[in-house]
């Protein structure tokens, strides 16, 4: 399957070893389809379903471009929710009713203890509930059990809910209980048995009753064999005292129960589920026995958006695991104890069952609304995704398609948003549908499921685990409120799965699976029903649930099979719609044969259905007892008309006789048959199975063999029809009569449901309601025309209904009133003659009134007097609207249109009047005006040439649009002009230049846009450059411009002549001003000035409108003097060296600069002195510190170092310590960064460092205090690497370092010789510094390594066995625990790690077989042991003796049970098995066994030893074995491993054998064999723990080529068994597999395949040839060749139906499609070439003469000419390329369109046609006689509109 294939199968694991979850529960399938498989989802569910249906659920995860934008507005989205109460999903006392188990309880102890409970019993203080305590007892299988299991615990939490019980209390409890409820429970339970047992017994012996239930039918009370009151209801004729609750109904008094509470009355057949009999004992209905008080379900909540339910679902997970991330199995485990009532009450919320019509889906929909972050490519393409729930249960293959409305939560998805612990309850789906759930978003989702093939079994733990709760409610799993823990069902030996969803998900639920589960989190998920064709079979399962338990179903399961089986279903659905269909008939069939031996002889059709092509349109009635839709049939009463029942309750309709009952139904027997039949037929076309289901169908044993009592005779249904047909055909002889024939029609009803055997009699009832029919119209037709003839208002008949029932032929019956209609026919028929001649020349109006006064005097009505007046009345309108057109003077009063308007009608009028040449004279004038406008449109328009012509057409009555156009456009251009002169006024003088602007503008946009050309367009174009230089002259003098810009607008105001205006004239002073501010700005900057010569400049640029050209200099002079200044005064600062500390130091660099730039600036300051002499002090104290640092140099320099104190080198340090210190506190106080301060501060942490390293002359330092010297010794190195006193000091630290790595190390950094131990003894003698105390203890470490090393070589000169491994472990300890490495250390280690990691190596190769062993020897012994195991095998296969051996495991013991295979006589441990033993006797079967018998291998192809499939590789044993290296002591572990490695050869050469023996046969004699000899390799390879890869495959493809031969045997058997003929697709994928396994062509299976492959191909390349032949070959020709197609051993269904759909013939004169032109009769569908049927122009709808036998008077002698070419012509078939499909258009379209072939050849005329007085080849009607011998060939074609 690839892709497709389940994770666990992917693996290579088996399904059934996985679990999840903290129940241990096994994991169900999930699926990881490919993107091909994807795009089809029921396809591939198909696909998966043998494999995951027998879990009952599985999961699909999708590919990763899956990826659907969530549709819902998170932010607005608001939903309801319910309350669910978890802690009483299972553990919750049953609803019952206290007062009713008082009453029940206080009537046993009088009955049987002769007392009465008198008092209240108290239990600790407070009184017991006794009902609640016997059903807590109840609940854990009675008072034995719970003393035995010490559960009194539990039956507490029942009693008294959210309370602690102490062991005293226990006891108390238990006490009570004894005293009180224990005789009353074995009351109860003999009840219960003997109630059970009259169930058994069933409705057989209640024949035996009846004359006791007759008896006391007349009583309230009746006798039990306990001598107890059971209440039954009398029964009186006319007046009921006791009616049912649940029907309604009084009657059948001796079945109903009466509650001995309520008094209520039950019939037992109304009850849910029913009861078969009356049952003994005291009997209460529901209702008593359930209290409202202490109901359970789910409570509406509040209405939420998401927001707040995020909140409330966060503080549902802070409660119970905090603010942790909790495990699934945390959650799993906490949710069933809250389940089984033991974590205190828990109520959560969910949003559930939300419809998405109203909440809105998480899937997009073509209607919603598209979010802006998702692309519309997208958006449209998860909305036509199948895979999108809204559109899964439409999808092509899906039953319900033919579902009309939308049903919530089956056709339109369900929203469900949960948090955590919210659940959903055991059950499974409507009419057990499957169902898929996708998880949009959030937490997992936990799902448990049982398998449909075990819902008996779960149901049955489910009641004997809550006997309560379904005492209280028997349809306890249709509310989905309960829930039992799964290891309980899995105790009981019912399967149980899980599967964890996740968001991006979908989970498949199989039909009638129970499913349940729960939420880890806030999630949000969506779901819906779905039924593929394989669902048919459950739904019809689903439906017989619904009528056992008297519920409502969703849908009629009858409907839907019959809408299915008349539309297009799938390929894969016949199988599955056959067999129900076949189903549904039969039983149909049996309920209405024995209704008419029950003596209901009265029948009726149902009305049919408005939109029949759909399920649900239309609501039908419901049985009053099973509330089942009573599609097919129903029966009634009369008594009461609206009351229906089902044909299996028709007994509990009323007490009436049964001639009184009706039944109505929707098919008769042989219509439902047909719709078997057309469905087997699309199933198989081979005749001997239709055959062969057509006598199943066709016969009816209890009609055929019972008889019932008429009339004192004994007759058969079949022969009371004959008499009844007999009767019949008397009445057609004799004259009309009513009463007659409607006494026949009556008696005829009891034929007309049934099957085809009655087709003669409701022919002849077509025929009889025909005839009636006929003459009520013949009689109604006269009655009418001599009403009207009389006179008065009576109404006319049609003389369309005269024409129909005159032409029927022949006639029905005797009917004298025929030939008088006939004659009134005549008359009406010469008048409709001269009404369509009329109609069809030119006439005048008066012959035209004329007619019509004949019409109107005529008593019968003709349709062409509509057309006649239409007409009349039209021209009356022409022609007053002509005259008013003529008479209309004024301009323009008349359109153009109108004009025309009236021409063309007047010209289809066909009508003579004297106004038609005046309105043809205005249309010419109207259309020369035309061709002068257009002409002035198509070129240049002047204004003059337009005014020229509108004054010569300013008269002219018509409305021309052209001349109003011109009009309209000299209209403008004068507007335009009048505009033009009103801005004009003034415009040099207006101060808002841009408003001219913006209108000059606009008026020369409308000139350019003109149709018509003015003159004046250029002399805007010139006054609007003029005020654009006003409009920059205007804003130059508002705002600063540069002198550039207003010297060239002077320059163009000259060149437009306007420089005189007063705005140009003030603009030249302004100019000049600018240009002499310019001049003296250049003057100042040229030489250095005071600050406020350059503040004057800046005052006085403001004044001038000009932006000046050095105004910037001046400005950037400015700001590089304030700049200056800024950076100054941190140096200026009165406070510089006291406020050092707090500050950043200043540069010196930056004083240095700035005095520097103080030469340069164009203004001169003060302060430029002040910083010169800031920089001279600062000078001075670098001269001071330089003197200091060149003494520490000096000191750096001294070579006599000593102990550091005898010399006073220790002072000397201290001393110049002192002076850094002085003298770097008064550089600091100057503020400046100067560079001698680190140096001095260097200095002074250098001379701190030696003193420290002097120190330890005294004293024994750590290695820490050391190791932290010489870190700092590094730096100091580097910055005075010339200094010899730092040198010396470095050096003795350095060797002080190494020692007190050797010594005193908390950890061993570096190994250490023994001579360097020395080395660093001798090089203490180079050193200046003295260490005494490091020396002493160098000198002590080095005595015990020695002596260690003679240890060492003294281990070693003992012999290979006197060595031992604990010595060399303990010599290795030492070693490594020594302060010194040396030769014989890193021997003893290396000897030490070689065998370890050997052994290492040995380990992990079988730690994988070796599980939980942690010793290498035992690991090994044990593979030892399954390969003597093997070994057995392999010897026991050629002998016959041998010891015994357990196949299943290794590790189990002796005693344990065991299984002998009673075919390999190996023996499995039961435990290891997990197999059941039903019977002690029972023969078994091993698995190898069952799986080689069916030729299938399974994909753990280990066996079934539990190994875990985990084996340990030969070639790495080998390796490991052979391994070069020499151990100095010996190994046990390798002697054994030699062993192992020689009989997993042995072993690899037993299994060659036998592959080479399998691989050398061919025949078929020796496949048992070799499948013998396979089984005992599989079996021994599995029990090997030493697996080898190239065996392995050898046996992979060995089984591979058993299998395939086993499969091509079976094809081959069933061939010559005449089962099943395989088609050539099964050829060719067996030979393509047989090439890939490489299967000898010698091979007798492959050579039988190979003969088949070419025998068929030889027949399939002819079949083409003539299918494409364009019926080159004949009739006969095609026949033989089908013939022999079927004969063949090859299964060749597409080509046999290719040549039968090529044998088609048409039209009369029965030629094959041909190139000529044809017609389709709209009425029996029937193809007519155009020419054969006399057509000059096809008709809109064509009836053809077969159709319409009133056509007789057109003859010819076209049927000679027609047989003459039927003898000379062989009829060729036609190409099925020319194939074409056909179907005639409904009866109630009247306007259906023309439907033709059109050919390349023209039909031509022949003459009149002649048509005898017969419907010639009429398929509707009746066979072609010319075709009976040739039926087995045709295929009756389906209707498709062409």
């Amino acid at each position: 399957m690839g892709k497709g294939r389940p994770r666990a199968v992917e693996t290579g694991q088996n399904l059934t070893v996985s679990s999840t979850g903290s129940l241990n529960i096994q994991s169900g399938p999930v699926y990881y389809p490919s993107e091909e498989e994807f795009r089809d989802p029921l396809g591939y569910i198909y696909k998966i379903r043998p494999e995951a249906e027998p879990y009952g659920i599985c999961k699909i995860v999708p590919p990763k471009t899956w990826n659907p934008p969530f549709s819902l507005n998170l932010d607005s989205f608001t939903f309801p929710t319910k309350t669910q109460a978890i802690h009483q999903l299972q553990a919750r006392p049953a609803s019952c009713d206290s007062k009713t188990f008082e009453l029940e309880y206080n009537r046993f102890l009088e009955g049987h203890c002769g007392k009465k409970l008198k008092k209240r019993v108290i239990f600790e203080g407070e009184e017991l509930d006794l009902c609640k305590l016997f059903n807590a007892v109840r609940r854990y299988g009675g008072y034995d059990k719970v003393v035995k299991g010490k559960k009194w615990g539990e039956v507490f939490r029942f009693v008294r809910s959210g309370k602690k019980i102490s062991e005293c209390a226990k006891h108390v409890l238990c006490q009570l209980y004894r005293e009180h409820l224990y005789d009353y429970e074995g009351y109860y339970n003999r009840l219960n048995r003997e109630r059970a047992k009259s169930y058994k017994r069933g409705i057989n012996e209640d024949a035996k009753n009846e004359k006791k239930a007759k008896i006391y039918s007349s009583k309230r009370r009746r006798k039990n064999s306990d001598h107890r009151n059971v209440k039954v209801c009398k029964v009186e004729e006319e007046d009921h005292d006791q009616i049912c609750e649940q029907c309604r109904s009084g009657l059948h008094g001796e079945v109903m129960l009466l509650c001995d509470r309520c008094n209520k009355g039950w019939h037992i057949y109304c009850l849910s589920p029913p009861l078969k009999q009356v049952p003994p004992g005291n009997w209460y209905c529901f209702e008593c026995l359930n209290s409202d008080k202490d109901s359970f379900g789910f409570i509406p909540g509040k209405q939420f958006t998401l927001e707040a339910f995020r909140r409330l679902a966060d503080r549902a997970n802070k409660k119970w695991f905090g603010s942790g991330c909790a495990s699934r199995v945390q959650i799993e485990k906490k949710f069933w104890e809250i389940v089984e009532g033991l974590a205190g009450d828990v109520e959560v919320m969910y949003g559930s069952d939300l419809d998405t019509s109203v909440h809105g889906s998480g899937f997009p929909r073509v209607n919603d609304q598209r979010p802006e972050s998702v692309e519309p490519k997208a958006w449209d393409e998860y909305c036509k995704s199948p895979w999108n729930l809204n559109n899964l249960p439409k999808l092509k293959g899906s039953m319900l398609r033919a579902v009309h409305h939308n049903i919530t939560g089956v056709m339109v998805p369900w929203l469900y948003i949960g948090m955590l612990f919210s659940a959903f309850c055991w059950h499974f789906e409507d009419h057990c549908f499957y169902s898929m759930n996708y998880l949009h978003w959030g937490e997992p989702k936990c799902w448990y499921s049982v398998p449909g093939s075990e819902a008996s079994a779960f149901e049955k733990v489910m009641r004997d685990c809550l006997p309560d709760l379904f005492d209280a409610q028997p349809d306890l799993l249709f509310q989905l409120v309960t829930m039992l823990n799964p290891s309980v069902l899995r105790e009981n030996g019912v399967p149980v799965y899980s599967v964890l969803q996740e968001p991006g998900n979908f989970v498949i639920t199989f039909p009638r699976s129970y499913h349940g589960g729960f939420n880890l989190g806030l999630n949000c998920a969506e779901a819906v029903n779905f039924a593929p064709a394989d669902w048919l079979p459950h739904g019809g399962s689903g439906a017989e649930l619904y009528q056992l338990y008297r519920k409502a179903p969703v849908l009629s399961h009858e409907e839907l099979l019959c809408v299915v089986a008349k539309s297009d279903w799938d390929k894969n659905a016949s199988t599955y719609l056959r067999k129900e269909l076949l189903r549904m008939y039969k039983k149909e069939r049996t309920f209405r044969e024995r209704l008419w031996l029950s003596g209901i002889t009265r029948s009726s059709p149902m009305s049919p259905r408005r939109s029949p092509e759909f399920v649900g349109t239309e609501e039908d009635p419901t049985c009053i007892i099973c509330k089942q839709y009573l599609y097919l049939s129903a029966v009634v009463c009369r008594c009461r008309p609206s009351a229906f029942v089902c044909l299996e309750h028709w007994e509990h309709l009323c007490e009436c006789k049964s001639s009184k009952h009706c039944l109505l139904y929707r098919y008769t027997l042989a219509e439902l048959a047909d719709l078997v039949l057309i469905v087997d037929k699309h199933e198989s076309e081979e005749m001997p199975q239709s055959d062969s289901l057509l006598g199943n169908i066709s016969s009816s044993s209890e009609l055929n063999s019972s008889k019932k009592k008429v009339k004192g005779a004994h007759v058969t249904h079949a022969q009371l029809a004959e008499q009844w047909l007999s009767q019949a055909c008397k009445i057609f002889q004799s004259p009309f009569s009513g009463d007659a024939y409607a006494t026949l029609l009556k008696e005829a009803e009891q034929f007309l449901w049934a099957g085809a055997e009655m087709d003669s009699v409701r022919d002849v009832v077509k025929n009889l309601t025909a005839a009636r029919k006929w003459v009520q119209g013949i009689r109604d037709c006269l009655s009418k025309i001599e009403n009207w003839s009389a006179g008065g208002d009576f109404e006319k008949v049609a003389h369309k209904r005269v024409k129909k029932l005159l032409s029927v032929d022949p006639v029905p019956c005797n009917e004298p009133g025929y030939h008088k209609l006939k004659h009134c026919a005549e008359e009406a028929n010469l008048l409709v003659h001269d009404i369509d001649a009329a109609l069809s020349t030119f006439s005048k109006l008066d012959e035209l009134e004329l007619l019509y006064s004949r019409a109107c005097s005529s008593s019968i009505h003709v349709e062409q007097i509509l057309k006649l007046s239409q007409k009349i009345s039209l021209v009356k309108v022409w022609i007053d609207n002509a005259r008013k057109a003529i008479s209309n003077e004024q301009p323009a009063a008349v359109e153009v249109d109108i004009l025309y308007k009236l021409k063309t009608e007047i010209l289809e009028l066909q009508v003579q009047v004297q106004e038609k040449e005046m309105i043809f004279d205005l249309v010419s004038q109207a259309e020369s005006c035309q061709a002068r406008c257009r002409s002035l449109l198509s070129g240049s328009v002047t204004l003059k040439d337009v005014e020229v012509l509108l004054q010569e057409m300013a008269s002219f009555s018509v409305n021309i649009p052209e001349l109003a156009l011109l009009k309209q456009y000299q209209i403008d251009a004068s507007l335009w002009i009048t505009k033009l002169n009103d801005i004009m006024i003034n415009i040099h003088q207006r101060e808002d230049q841009q408003s001219v602007i913006n209108e000059l503008n606009r008026i020369l946009e409308d000139g350019e846009s003109l149709k018509i050309q003015v003159d004046e367009l250029s002399l805007v174009k010139i006054e609007l450059k003029k005020a654009c230089c006003r409009e920059k002259a205007i804003k130059a003098r508002n705002s600063k411009m540069a002198l550039d810009f207003l010297q060239q607008l002077l320059a163009d105001a000259v060149i437009l002549q306007i420089e005189r205006e007063d705005l140009f004239i003030s603009l030249s002073r302004e100019l000049a001003g600018a240009l002499q501010w310019e001049e003296r700005a250049k003057d100042i900057l040229a030489c250095k000035a005071q600050m406020s010569e350059f503040e004057d400049l800046i005052r006085m640029s403001e004044d001038i409108v000009a932006i000046m050209p050095s105004l910037g200099d001046v400005k950037a002079a400015i700001l590089v003097a304030n700049s200056w200044l800024n950076n100054s005064k941190p140096f200026l600062e009165p406070d510089l060296s006291g406020s050092s500390t707090s500050r950043s130091l200043l540069k010196l660099d930056d004083l240095k600069e700035l005095v520097s730039e103080s030469r340069f600036l164009k203004i001169t300051f003060k302060q430029q002195n002040v910083l010169e002499t800031i920089l001279e002090n600062s000078k001075r104290w670098q001269h001071d510190a330089y003197s200091l640092l060149q003494d520490v140099e000096c000191l750096y320099s001294v070579t006599d170092i000593g102990d550091g104190r005898s010399n006073g080198l220790i002072l000397k340090i201290e001393h110049i310590v002192n002076l850094i210190e002085s003298i770097s506190k008064a550089g600091l106080s100057f503020g400046l960064d100067f560079p001698e301060i680190p140096k001095l501060q260097n200095a002074c942490s250098t001379l701190h460092w030696c003193n420290k390293v002097l120190s330890f002359c005294y004293l024994m330092p750590s290695y820490e205090d050391v190791e932290s010297l010489m870190n700092i010794s590094e730096q100091l190195s580097i910055l005075h690497s010339s200094c010899n006193l730092l040198s010396s000091l470095i050096f003795g630290a350095k060797w002080l370092k190494k020692v007190s790595e050797v010594i005193s190390a908390p950890v061993k950094c570096n190994a250490c010789k023994l001579t360097d131990a020395e080395e660093m003894l001798a090089a203490y003698q180079d050193i200046s510094v003295a260490f005494p105390m490091m020396v002493a203890q160098l000198t002590e470490a080095t005595c015990k390594h020695r002596l260690w090393q003679e240890q060492v070589h003294q281990f070693f000169s003992l012999e290979m066995g006197e060595r031992s491994w604990s010595q060399l472990m303990l010599l290795e300890e030492y070693g490594k625990a020594s302060f010194f490495t040396c030769p014989e250390v890193d021997i003893v280690v290396s000897e030490v790690e070689k065998v370890e990691k050997w052994k290492q190596r040995c380990m992990d190769a079988v730690k994988t077989f070796a599980g939980d062993e942690s010793s290498l020897l035992c690991a090994l012994l044990k593979i030892k042991g399954s390969l003597d195991r093997s070994l057995y095998i392999y010897e026991k296969s050629e002998s016959c003796g041998g010891v015994c051996l357990y196949m299943c495991c290794m590790s189990g013991s002796e005693d344990w049970d065991f299984l002998t295979c009673s075919t390999c006589k190996d023996c499995y441990h039961l435990q290891c098995l997990e197999y059941r033993r039903n019977n002690a006797e029972e023969a078994y079967t091993c698995s190898y066994c069952q799986l080689l018998v069916g030729g299938l291998i399974p994909p753990n192809r280990c066996g079934f030893l539990r190994h875990n499939g985990k084996y340990s590789d030969l070639k790495l044993l080998s390796d490991l074995l052979f391994v070069d290296e020499k151990f100095c002591v010996r190994i046990e572990e390798r002697e054994i491993l030699q062993q192992i490695v020689d009989q997993a050869y042995a072993c690899k050469k037993c299994l060659t054998e036998i592959l080479d023996f399998e691989m050398s046969c061919y025949n078929k004699d020796q496949f048992t064999a070799v499948g013998k000899k396979l089984t005992t390799a599989w079996k021994a390879f599995g029990v090997a723990g030493v697996y080898d890869h190239q065996s392995y495959c050898d046996l992979e493809r060995a089984l591979a080529r058993f299998s395939w031969r086993f499969q091509v045997a079976r094809l081959l058997d069933a061939l010559e068994k005449d089962l099943e003929k395989p088609s050539v697709q099964q050829i060719f994928q067996h030979l393509k597999e047989g090439d890939a396994m490489n299967i000898s062509p010698e091979d007798h299976l492959r050579l039988k395949l190979s003969e088949l492959k070419d025998i068929g191909l030889q027949w399939v390349d002819r079949a083409k040839k003539v299918a494409a032949d364009c019926g080159a070959l004949g009739l006969d020709g095609v026949y033989e060749l089908i013939t022999e197609g079927e004969r063949l051993p090859v299964c060749l269904k597409k080509e046999l139906e290719l040549l039968r759909a090529r044998s088609r013939l048409h039209c009369i004169c029965r030629k094959p499609y041909d190139e000529r032109s044809m017609i389709v009769c709209g009425r029996c569908d029937e193809w007519y070439h155009i020419r054969c049927v006399n057509l000059v122009f096809p008709p809109k709808v064509y009836i053809c003469a077969a159709c319409m036998p009133g056509t007789q008077h057109l003859v010819s002698s076209f049927d000679s000419l027609m047989d003459h070419e039927r003898c000379t012509v062989e009829p060729k078939t036609p190409s099925p390329r020319h194939k074409k499909p056909r179907t005639g258009p409904k009866k109630s379209e009247s306007s259906a369109t023309q439907k033709m072939l059109i050919g390349d050849e023209n039909g031509s005329g022949i003459g009149h046609l002649r048509w005898r007085n017969r419907k010639p080849f009429r398929r509707a009607a009746k066979k072609r006689a010319e075709l009976d011998s040739l039926t087995s060939f045709f295929h009756r074609p389906q209707p498709i509109i062409t």
